[in-house]
């Protein structure tokens, strides 16, 4: 019976080791014989992967071809995957970046940081912060996230910091390095690390660390140089609130962009006319082929050159925006040790904005190192303040309310009110400026006479009176291409939103640029521009026209008529006379009649509060020149005292314009871009 059983087995054993060997035998005909070239081609087969070039950004010109913002050559150190040990070999990944680490941190140069951890004063790990809550949000929500160390909402910094010690095998490095390290891999995989998809770890580095990595291929095995184009500005505190920053494409973003064609690498446009003209000033990357073969060698081919994106020609004028700048600045800084302020010049014949300057203002190099102390400080010099800067105008708003009486009807050239200083109102009273005696409307312009919009406002109703304000633009968006406040109009409308009631002394309130009314000093310069330029209200613009990189062909931004207003030459003419007597008489007269160019403008003030003290807020609209209206100005100063101390701002700017004229021809407006 055993003798049986054991024969049984060998023969089972026998025949399992002939299937086995037949097999073998028919694998090896397939190999060898049947499927011959087919293996024989695999064997021989190369990996080919595509890596995006990026494009240079389009190059930035004011109306003149004067270059502000261009481009220079800078080197940054990427690492690459078709050189860099594989994601199985921790420990080879980790040598090489702790190598990067030291050489980074000896020649002091910056290097990527988004691993929103860090080693705090207590010897704990904390979280990172960033620039502002719902960056930090984000940047931690990503970390903890499932394609990342895959934690739940609630897990702590520490909790993070172990999955990242787990994840990148950093077990036996201190915390601090495990940090450095951990910060390098965290890149990687959030950059999507791949053979088509190098990682750049460090922008901008000195040509010494250049060197060094590439005379120790070895030791920085996988880390490579990419010469790419930095932004470089002409004047890089010239126009910042106008042109913007750029910096590197965030995660959602990203996702929202990836296909349109960018990668987890690249710059985009943060604001200004960087972020506005995003489309136009990206380019178009190019690409590269990489080859590695069954040996590991790596070749390289570039298939498609990048094509630098266009360029964007600007309305402003560099030379009269860096007068207005400076110019601002000082009367600021004379007028009182807090006042800020913006200035707006606009063309009243097709809207195109010839400056519009801030102060405080920021150095565009400086936006990302500085941002916090810029962003902390008291003057805000971040706030754009002649867009989304919105305040009460005071009585530069008298020239509408002339238009609307006159052109409504209810005061001619030829009516009069009698000024004693107080007006009535069912059991309200206000006061004027001074004792007018009998004031016409041009009278009332020139000494700014409260007394007389009362009367007028009480004729015309809120409702009237806001007809205007619309015709005029007050409460609406100007349309430039950056973001821009739209004001406040005041009325019955406006306080509704907050169920608050319009009273009658609302309405006379308003009839002096006071109660809710809110105007931007883009509004202010393109509200001026109508009256000057006899009823069009134009849409404002900072684009001129773009110039493509590729064809060279010119694209004209144009003009866009927002609204004929309709209104009578005849009612334009009274309030242009009633302007050019504040010029000629009122408080900026001392500074415009030494100008060579007939003005005409109206001053303004309004009252805030600061630190418990009051001030006053000074205003100025004025255009120029007074027979033949160009250009329009609008500026503001908080805390100026008066409208007549910008008065000096506005003469420098109108000198330049008509520079040594006597004839009061406008200076060249355009040249010919070469």
């Amino acid at each position: 019976m055993g003798d049986r059983y054991k024969s049984t087995r060998t023969v089972i054993a026998v025949l399992l080791a002939l299937a086995v060997l037949v097999g073998f035998v028919a694998d090896l005909y397939n190999i060898q014989i049947k499927n011959n070239e087919l293996y024989v081609a695999q064997s021989n087969a190369v990996q080919t992967y595509t890596v995006s070039i990026e494009a240079a950004r389009g190059e930035i010109v004011d109306r003149n071809g004067n270059v502000l913002v261009t481009n220079r050559k800078g080197n940054s150190i990427i690492l690459d995957a078709a050189y860099f040990p594989s994601a199985k070999d921790n420990d080879a990944r980790n040598a090489i970046i702790l190598n990067l680490i030291n050489l980074f941190n000896r020649n002091k140069e910056e290097y990527v940081h988004n691993l929103p951890l860090k080693f705090g004063k207590n010897g704990k790990i904390k979280f990172f912060t960033k620039k502002d809550d719902k960056e930090n949000e984000s940047a931690i929500r990503i970390m903890k996230s499932k394609d990342m160390f895959n934690l739940q909402s609630y897990a702590t910094a520490q909790n993070c910091f172990d999955a990242m010690v787990e994840k990148y095998g950093l077990e036996k490095y201190d915390v601090k390095t495990a940090l450095e390290i951990g910060n390098i891999r965290y890149e990687l995989t959030r950059c999507l690390f791949s053979v088509s998809n190098p990682v750049t770890i460090a922008d901008d580095v000195k040509d010494k660390t250049v060197a060094q990595i590439k005379e120790d291929r070895q030791g920085f095995l996988g880390a490579d140089v990419q010469v790419v184009a930095y932004r470089s500005y002409i004047d890089p505190t010239l126009a910042a609130h106008i042109i913007g920053t750029v910096r590197k494409i965030n995660a959602e973003e990203y996702a929202e962009l990836k296909d349109d064609g960018y990668g987890i690498n690249d710059e985009i446009g943060e604001s200004g006319i960087e972020k506005a003209c995003e489309a136009d000033l990206r380019g178009v990357p190019g690409e590269k082929t990489i080859t590695i073969d069954t040996e590991g060698n790596v070749t390289e081919t570039i298939t498609k050159e990048p094509v630098q994106g266009d360029t964007i020609v600007l309305t402003i004028d560099k030379d009269m925006q860096k007068i207005a700048e400076n110019e601002l600045r000082r009367i600021c800084l004379k007028t009182s040790g807090i006042a800020t302020g913006a200035v707006v010049v606009e063309d009243i014949h097709s809207g195109e904005l010839l400056t519009a300057a801030n102060y405080p203002t920021y150095n565009l190099n400086e936006y990302y190192s500085d941002y916090q102390k810029l962003a902390s400080s008291s003057k805000k010099p971040l706030y754009n303040r002649f867009a989304m800067g919105a305040f009460a105008p005071g009585s530069t708003f008298k020239p509408l309310m002339s238009v609307a009486g006159l052109e409504e009807s209810v005061i001619t050239d030829d009516t009069y009110f009698y000024c004693d200083k107080y007006f009535k109102i069912s059991d309200m009273t206000f006061k004027c400026n001074g004792t007018h005696g009998g004031v016409n409307v041009e009278d009332a312009l020139q000494h700014s006479c409260n007394v007389f919009y009362y009367n007028t406002a009480k004729l015309l109703g809120i409702d009237r009176m806001n007809k205007y304000g619309k015709m005029f633009g007050l409460g609406q968006k100007t349309g430039v291409e950056i973001p821009e406040s739209k004001g406040i109009m005041a009325g019955p409308e406006y306080r509704k939103r907050f169920d608050m009631t319009w009273r009658p002394g609302d309405t006379i309130q308003c009839a002096i640029g006071q109660s809710d009314n809110l105007l931007t000093p883009l509004q202010l310069a393109n509200y001026c521009a109508v009256i000057a330029n006899g009823g069009t209200r134009y849409k404002l613009h900072f684009v001129k026209s773009k110039i493509s990189s590729d064809t060279g062909a010119v694209t004209e931004t144009g003009i866009t008529v927002e609204e004929e207003t309709g209104i009578s030459e005849k009612t334009f003419k009274t309030v242009r006379e009633g302007m050019r007597k504040v010029s000629l008489y009122g408080g900026p007269n001392r500074i415009f009649n030494k100008l060579k160019v007939k003005t005409a403008c109206k001053t303004g003030t309004s009252q805030v509060v600061v630190n418990g003290v009051k001030h006053n807020n000074g205003f100025l609209i004025t255009y120029a020149p007074y027979d033949n209206p160009e250009i329009s100005i609008g500026s503001a100063i908080e805390t100026a005292g008066s409208g007549s101390s910008t008065a000096e701002i506005t003469a420098a700017i109108i000198d330049y314009y008509y520079s040594n004229n006597d004839k009061e021809e406008k200076a060249q407006k355009d040249s010919v871009l070469l």
